[in-house]
């Protein structure tokens, strides 16, 4: 499927009604790009069969990632589906099968010493809401002065994932913090983390920077992203006895089940759960 090609734009179309954004519809028209190249065809031709031959080939030949594997299969069940109206259905895309791991979360000790190697003002504070507050790093890069609510205590992420609002706390440490950095850089513009250019936002790619920065002078050594802050405040909510659901709520998951996981990863719930050999009565050894 050439850059030219009706189906291409049809496609394109199709996900832009959708609301899929930008990135996404650069990363399902690239897959079907490659998947077209491989057999030398237009897709409009091709079938499951290829589908299948050609995951294999991403799997075992070019050794792709599951995650990688799946958005191709993602793209092509969206061209087949929906683009093509093939009578097909979901179960004829299986998805390559993804080996379960936790994902890393960091102690109180090492968020303390996570936020002391972070130099720059701007991007602690834009860190810290990603731990304070539970953002996404695109959330956090995104957000403009009019949506901190300092009276309510509120911050308003518009337009998250899944073209969602939502509404997250503003607590008192992140604040104070927020405002030490508005009164030191003064942003002009309506974003409050700003880039070098004009009306453009800090780009996502420089806080994660700033994140591997920060973990290495702090001498962490477990796989750090800025999306485990995501994962700390949410595992940290529920050792702190917070509710499931509204746990759901400040992270944006439209469905119980995905926060769910983070009852697996909080070895403190683990640790406090009882075991029933507590609550049984066993003799003694005899000496």
């Amino acid at each position: 499927m050439s850059t030219t090609t009706p189906l291409r734009q049809r496609m394109i179309e199709d996900m832009k009604l959708r609301g899929f954004s930008p990135g996404t519809i650069r990363q399902y028209t690239y897959h079907i790009e490659q998947f077209a190249r491989y057999f030398h065809l237009s897709p409009a031709k091709l079938d499951l069969e290829a589908v299948r031959q050609f995951e294999l080939h991403l799997l075992v030949e070019k050794k792709l990632s599951p995650e990688s594997v799946n958005q191709f299969v993602s793209a092509a069940k969206f061209l087949y589906l929906q683009t093509l109206e093939m009578p097909w259905n979901d179960t004829d895309f299986p998805r390559a099968k993804r080996p379960h791991k936790l994902p890393a979360v960091l102690s109180q000790e090492e968020i303390v010493r996570f936020f002391e190697n972070v130099p720059s003002l701007k991007y602690r504070a834009a860190l810290m809401l990603c731990y304070g507050a539970g953002l996404r790093v695109g959330e956090a890069v995104r957000l403009k002065t009019s949506h901190i609510d300092s009276h309510r205590m509120l911050i308003h992420v518009e337009q998250g994932k899944g073209h969602k609002d939502r509404y997250v706390m503003l607590s008192p440490c992140p604040l104070d913090l927020l405002r030490t950095y508005w009164r030191a850089a003064r942003p002009t513009g309506d974003y409050l983390f700003p880039s070098w250019r004009t009306n453009t936002h800090l780009r996502e790619n420089s806080l994660r920077s700033a994140c591997q920065d920060a973990c290495r002078q702090a001498g962490i050594r477990k796989k750090v992203t800025v999306h485990t802050l995501r994962h700390s405040f949410a595992t940290h909510l529920l050792e702190a006895g917070a509710d499931l659901r509204v746990i759901q709520v400040l992270l944006g998951h439209s469905s119980i089940d995905t926060t769910t996981r983070y009852v697996h990863i909080s070895p403190l719930t683990v640790a406090r759960t009882k075991s029933p050999l507590d609550s049984a009565i066993i003799p003694k050894p005899k000496r």
